[in-house]
């Protein structure tokens, strides 16, 4: 009889283990790798919507879905249409900053800033992988990063980034939090607009660039929470709360909640510029917050852009802290509730390969210049993604022939196979790492007087020109021929095929030039496909059959 009891007790324990391991899973960080700022993310029922800054890339705004937190699938893009809004003109680091989702009544809402022309503004949809509407702008709120709040009794508010008082700064970088109420239905502003916050947490530090706010309510407290410190190394964020959604706000006094900021330089696998946070209910009840983060591969060097990163949250006498067992950032949290694969999606974080196709349409990551021209490209079985050769080049602020897929690690290899002839050595077509207009390399099949060559070049400095790195001599000019990049790190190589085996063109190129910390602006590096005239008429076009990419990050390893 004890020896049943007992064998009876070792399957009940051994049962709950499996019971208890179904139901955990490894969230790993990044959760969205690569250049994915930003992030916005709402909870409607048991699905999660979730979107980023894209800029002056087009289309804009990617939309993800997920069960889980964990698993990302992009279903859309809120801006998709020319009509709804293009960027020509622009440099790509302008655009469209900080959206923010939300979800009342039927109806998703997304709000963003067209930095330089069209201010505030807000779309709405019914289904969230679109058709999205138009922008209706919002010229009262003046300013950036925009977000609704929908409170209880139905009424809706928008808050943002806005001048210092009567728009007379302090210091640089000072910076308030106003609101209105809006009308959900017409996205009309209502009554005054009003200050919540004055600075920042405390205004005589002179705390800079507090933007992203968010409202949330609980236990009948109004939650504002809200980046400050700016987007990089200083990036914190810090909560105020109060009784009223007009406030008093006051700020808690353990802020900030969150930052990486005073963490050892020198520490494994960084993790900095934590900020930019927004609130979320898990499966498992419990809050956690996804934000932005960065992972340099030395000092404030990356190439990857900021990313999207997730950590739990604790509340504390009704206060949130995240990631409160430890002041840096982990790669990974165990979270209580069941894992949910998303069906057909491409692989977001961790280590992953895959491979584009183009046989019957792009996948929703890739990215155009400023708008989409669809006469410039098509798509078949045989030939893949074949580019009309255009005159604009990626060093203009128009619309090349370039398609491109975000870097997102720091160890990758980027490959392609290009079949393509050139008539003069003003045509080129081949494989980019881009991060702006004048930071980028390119690896590109041409012509050296009149003779095929496979040639490496890295933007002028003059931000008009390329300077040619290194060329070699091909013997045939019509045959398929493969490109490949490597990243490791603060380094690129260059590789060709004309058949089976890689020769490298160039080792050991200099990746810190594009870099954010040397390219300035918010943007990360994209591997692209491009092709170009060089300011010349053509008719000719090149074919890409494919986009092959796949990463060896050291610190995704056993992840």
């Amino acid at each position: 009889m004890i020896k049943q009891f007992f064998s009876a007790v070792l399957i009940a324990f051994i049962c709950f283990a499996q019971l208890v391991s179904a139901q955990t899973t490894t969230l790993v960080n990044p959760i969205l790798t690569g250049f994915y700022p930003d992030p916005s993310v709402v909870q409607v029922g048991t699905d999660y919507y979730l979107v980023n800054s894209t800029f002056s890339y087009f289309p804009g705004i990617p939309v993800f879905h997920s069960k889980d937190l964990k698993n990302w699938k992009q279903i859309g893009n809120v801006i998709h249409r020319p009509s709804q809004m293009d960027f020509m003109g622009e440099k790509l680091t302008r655009g469209l900053f900080a959206p923010a989702i939300s979800y009342h009544n039927g109806t998703y809402y997304v709000t963003c800033t067209d930095i330089d022309h069209d201010g505030n503004f807000v779309v709405t949809a019914k289904n969230p992988a679109g058709p999205w509407s138009d922008p209706i702008r919002v010229p009262q709120a003046r300013g950036i990063d925009p977000s609704l709040f929908f409170d209880e009794d139905n009424k809706a508010y928008i808050i943002y980034n806005s001048d210092a008082p009567d728009r007379k700064p302090l210091y640089s970088g000072h910076r308030t939090i106003r609101i209105y109420e809006i009308d959900p239905v017409t996205l009309k502003v209502i009554g005054e607009e009003k200050q919540l916050v004055n600075g920042g947490v405390d205004l005589s530090k002179k705390p800079v660039w507090i933007e992203a706010p968010h409202i949330m309510r609980r236990n009948g407290w109004y939650y504002l929470y809200a980046a400050e410190g700016g987007t990089s190394v200083n990036h914190t964020e810090v909560v105020f709360r109060s009784k009223s959604v007009w406030g008093p706000f006051v700020p808690y006094e353990n802020n900030p909640i969150l930052t990486q900021k005073g963490l050892p330089d020198d520490r494994k696998d960084p993790i900095t510029s934590a900020g930019h946070a927004q609130f979320v209910d898990g499966p498992d009840g419990k809050t956690y917050a996804i934000f932005l983060a960065v992972r340099p591969y030395e000092g404030n060097y990356y190439n990857t852009g900021r990313e999207t990163f997730i950590a739990p949250v604790e509340w504390k006498n009704d206060w949130p802290v995240i990631n409160p067992a430890s002041k840096d950032i982990k790669y990974e949290y165990v979270a209580n509730f069941k894992e949910v694969k998303q069906k057909d999606a491409l692989p977001q974080a961790g280590n992953f390969a895959y491979t584009l196709t183009f046989e019957k349409s792009l996948d929703p990551a890739l990215l155009f210049m400023r708008t989409i021209d669809s006469s410039s490209f098509s798509l078949s079985k045989q030939s893949g993604l074949t580019l009309k050769l255009k005159p604009e080049t990626i060093m203009e602020l128009g619309n090349p022939s370039f398609i491109g897929k975000r870097q997102q690690h720091l160890y990758c290899t980027a490959e392609t196979e290009i079949a393509f002839s050139p008539k003069s050595d003003k045509e080129k077509a081949g494989l980019t790492i881009f991060q702006d207009e004048s930071h980028f390399y390119f690896l590109s099949k041409s012509m050296e007087k009149d003779k095929p060559s496979i040639q490496l070049f890295k933007s002028g400095s003059d931000g008009k020109s390329m300077e040619l790195l290194v060329e070699k001599p091909v013997d045939d000019i019509s045959g398929p021929v493969k490109l490949r990049i490597v990243a490791e790190g603060g380094s690129y190589r260059f590789y060709f095929s004309k058949g089976n085996a890689w020769q490298m063109l160039k080792d050991k190129v200099d990746a810190k030039f594009l870099s954010t910390e040397v390219a300035g602006g918010f943007i990360g590096c994209l591997f692209g496909m491009y092709a170009t005239s060089s300011g010349e008429p053509t008719t000719n076009s090149a074919s890409f059959k494919y986009l092959k990419y796949s990463s060896n990050d050291p610190m995704f390893k056993n992840k």
